[in-house]
């Protein structure tokens, strides 16, 4: 079974890229370096409750989708 960190890292890709977003550009939104954006992604760092918001409502999906629940 993938660790919750990953699983929302790679449904937390597929939606950047769903919307045609560079990871360099929501780092940005977000006052962090890309490289440090990409270990969310990667499943390395975990989101805090408030990037998971702003995240959800920037790329158009909710909380359900970003951690699979059904």
């Amino acid at each position: 079974m993938m660790e919750i960190a990953k699983k929302v890292g790679k449904n937390l890709k597929e939606a950047r890229l769903a919307k045609g977003i560079t990871q360099k550009q929501i780092a940005a939104e977000l006052h962090k370096y890309q490289s440090d954006y990409s270990e969310y992604e990667t499943g390395k760092i975990q989101l805090d409750y408030e990037k998971i918001v702003y995240l959800c409502k920037r790329f158009d999906i909710t909380p359900n989708d970003l951690f699979d629940f059904i």
